[in-house]
């Protein structure tokens, strides 16, 4: 987003993207540089996906990012010590000069993105540089926080978006230039995507990207935990210190736009048909005979004309939609703008889980926040829950929303591509 029009102070300070000497793998230490990465931590569906990383190489990055122990300390005790370990082994190694770095993900179906990876000096919300559209969650917040604490380090990279001007200066055409150059490493995950890293270390071209950047305000797209998380270890330094900034990847959009897909909810310890039960009168319901890719083609004609959500967890589908107005009124709070009032994730938190199911949105034992679409069904029918999946919003909402300073319920949308982690990591006591 170009900050043109913006208050003078915003035009004063924009993005300050700084160069970092990068932590990477070495690939003659490790099976492959795909086996050694992973999806972010949020995305990991566990315990299946979990376990499948963790066996895919004994060095993927998934025994930092979700260490496995019996109690919290044991667990960041753990990354911590298998940092150092593979430090010393070599199995890491840090950039001999510091640079940024631009990233490319290409899926092999048209969708490419390209981005720059570096250090972004940390900003509070009132700033307008960094432009957050969702709470967070604070018990999520704490446990990446004693994680990074205990390591010293960022693992992965947020996803921000801004939206370049076009012009022959600006940051993406120096990015599409590097990006002909053979690459500092190349591989292929096993979900198809194939990325690509090459370090910018040339004064001129680090000068051109800060300078355009500085011009420029960011949505988080995806690591509104982390960001959250950093802002709190920021006030645990004094300053000036490496704890000031955090590792992100931006990405123009004006120039590589990106997918907007959903995150759906599972709920546990409650029936799809007491779910259901608890809906009579208040919304329509509609029983579907049929599979999963059909169910969701009706759930997106259903959202065309209002909230719709679909329940699934006995084997079948239901299309929960036309909710009372009445209702809404009752549960719904006024005082925000009404696209606000009117997203489905605001009529899932303030309506359905709040006033009729009664399931606390915070608390992991009842409900949890799922990106695969298929895994969330399958985990509502092994376990008797009830999933909960949601269409994806609009992009243009989320930036006016943000705009407006307004948020939007927690983990209400899925930007995508996001950066792999295992990639490059940015270690704070280098």
């Amino acid at each position: 987003m170009n900050t043109a029009g913006h208050s003078e102070a915003t035009e004063r300070r924009g993005l300050e993207l700084t160069p970092f000497r990068g932590l990477r793998y070495d690939p003659d230490l490790v099976g492959s540089l795909a086996a050694v990465t992973s999806p972010p931590y949020d995305v990991v569906v566990r315990p299946d996906g979990l376990h499948h990383l963790q066996d895919s190489d004994p060095h993927n990055i998934v025994r930092l990012i979700l260490p496995q122990a019996t109690t919290p300390s044991a667990r960041n005790e753990q990354a911590a010590d298998t940092l150092h370990r593979w430090l010393s082994e070599g199995v890491l190694t840090t950039d001999p000069e510091p640079g940024l770095y631009v990233y490319e993900q290409h899926d092999g179906n048209g969708l490419l993105q390209r981005g720059v990876i570096g250090a972004l000096r940390l900003s509070d919300p009132s700033e307008g540089v960094v432009l957050p559209h969702e709470d967070v969650m604070p018990h999520v917040v704490a446990d990446r926080a004693a994680l990074m604490r205990a390591t010293s380090a960022n693992f992965e990279p947020l996803l921000l978006t801004y939206r370049g001007n076009g012009t022959p200066s600006d940051t993406t055409t120096v990015v599409e230039r590097i990006a002909q150059d053979p690459a500092l490493l190349s591989t292929t995950t096993e979900d198809g995507y194939s990325h690509r890293l090459w370090s910018v270390t040339d004064p001129a071209d680090l000068a051109r990207i800060q300078q355009d950047l500085a011009h420029h305000q960011a949505l988080i797209a995806d690591g509104h935990h982390r960001w959250a998380t950093y802002r709190r270890l920021r006030a645990e330094h004094p300053s000036p210190s490496p704890w000031d900034y955090g590792l992100v990847l931006l990405v123009d959009t004006a120039r590589y736009p990106l997918r907007v897909r959903a995150i759906h909810r599972l709920l546990h310890g409650i029936r799809v048909s007491d779910a259901l039960a608890a809906l009579e009168g208040l919304f329509r319901v509609r029983h579907l005979e049929m599979p999963l890719a059909e169910a969701l083609d009706a759930l997106a004609d259903a959202a065309c004309e209002g909230n719709a959500f679909l329940l699934a967890g006995d084997g079948a589908f239901h299309l929960v939609d036309h909710p009372d107005p009445d209702l809404l009124a009752r549960t719904i709070p006024g005082d925000r703008p009404a696209a606000w009032r009117t997203l489905d994730a605001t009529v899932l938190h303030a309506t359905l889980l709040d006033h009729v199911w009664h399931i606390p949105e915070d608390d992991p034992a009842r409900i949890a926040y799922i990106h695969d679409t298929a895994a969330t069904v399958r985990k509502a029918e092994r376990d008797g829950g009830t999933a909960v999946l949601m269409h994806p919003v609009r992009e243009e909402v989320v930036r006016d929303l943000a705009r407006q300073g307004v948020t939007m319920p927690r983990k209400s949308t899925s930007f995508g591509p996001k950066p792999a982690s295992g990639l490059v990591l940015r270690a704070l006591d280098d």
